[in-house]
């Protein structure tokens, strides 16, 4: 085969793009399950909220290991600078997702200390998504970067914009979760959960309006690249609107699967928003993805393995999903 034909950078960034989209999407949920914790009808629904996650969550998280080690090998510049840039906000990420993780196992073996176990899957829920919210927005607002090397403290990542970028992932993910938990629940709790989303697409709404005015103001590439000619990348902001309207609708009409699915849409129109809003930069504001490339011979090597990696990961995954389909019911679960 002769590689020559193929851009592997570019099929670096699609396979590394499309990683953390599976990432988001389907930690996304169980996340903003977490968030909703505290705000839970009763114990009885928590109990299902977390056993409509518990076969699944740890499967999720497997498109984070491989985005990152994909991206490790295919673009070291990127771990050169995103590291030092963001060592607190990646540990914070990082150990809240061994709470939640930890609390998923120890909470149902747990009777005296149970209320313990919830707030530990509930706060790290909550760091976990604030953390990853900040660091879309501190990618989004670019890094001191000189002789690719990161030059900046360890708190620059920490700003205004990237605290609402925080916020407005966790109320994204708590969307996500009041969605899924239509979609997998019955009875009383089913009902809060319809009852919540409504307001919960109101709060991503605005928080999400207020990123897409300021996002012009931290990064003027994006402003160049939205308003510097009539283009289609417009579609995607129209589509994520459709999609929202459609969540709005099916849940004033009941539906159980569409209010889910078009809240997956929302967050797949506005990730290629962001995409296309920074293409071809990966390391901003000025390196390209070749820049921040490793050699060809490094790429098609990992490729390989990726090549056979990904397709099992995905017949898991949906296999997954079929077998611990259908709803879940009160003191009935995985555990």
């Amino acid at each position: 085969m002769n590689m020559e034909m193929f851009d592997l950078t570019v099929i670096w960034a699609f396979i590394i793009g499309f990683g953390l989209m599976m990432y988001v999407l389907m930690d996304g949920f169980d996340l903003g399950l977490g968030i909703l914790y505290p705000f839970a009808p009763d114990e009885d629904a928590r109990d299902v909220m977390m056993n409509s996650v518990a076969p699944i969550w740890d499967g999720n998280e497997t498109w984070l290991v491989l985005s990152g080690a994909g991206l490790l090998g295919a673009f070291p510049l990127v771990y050169s600078v995103f590291l030092p840039a963001l060592y607190i906000g990646v540990f914070l990420m990082l150990a809240g997702l061994i709470f939640r993780g930890v609390a998923f196992e120890l909470r149902f073996k747990s009777k005296r200390n149970r209320h313990w176990w919830n707030r530990a899957f509930c706060w790290g829920s909550a760091i976990a998504a604030f953390a990853q919210g900040a660091v879309v927005g501190a990618y989004i607002q670019g890094f001191p970067v000189e002789n690719f090397a990161y030059v900046g403290g360890a708190f620059d990542w920490l700003t205004p914009f990237t605290i609402l970028t925080g916020f407005g992932l966790m109320a994204g993910y708590a969307l996500l979760g009041a969605t899924w938990l239509i979609l997998k629940s019955e009875g009383h709790i089913q009902d809060w959960a319809y009852k919540i989303t409504p307001m919960l697409l109101a709060l991503v709404l605005l928080v999400f309006g207020i990123i897409s005015v300021w996002t012009p103001f931290v990064n003027p590439l994006v402003w160049e690249r939205w308003f510097g000619n009539i283009q289609l990348i417009w579609i995607f902001p129209f589509l994520a609107m459709a999609c929202a309207f459609i969540v709005y609708r099916s849940v004033q009409k009941r539906r159980e699967a569409a209010p889910f699915l078009a809240t997956i849409g929302i967050y797949l129109f506005t990730y290629l928003g962001l995409i296309v809003s920074k293409w071809p930069i990966i390391v901003p504001p000025n390196y390209t993805l070749w820049d921040a490339a490793s050699a060809p011979e490094s790429q098609l090597f990992l490729l390989v393995g990726f090549v056979f990696i990904i397709p099992i990961v995905l017949t898991y995954t949906a296999w997954a999903y079929w077998v611990f389909r259908g709803k879940v019911r009160v003191g009935e679960g995985y555990h």
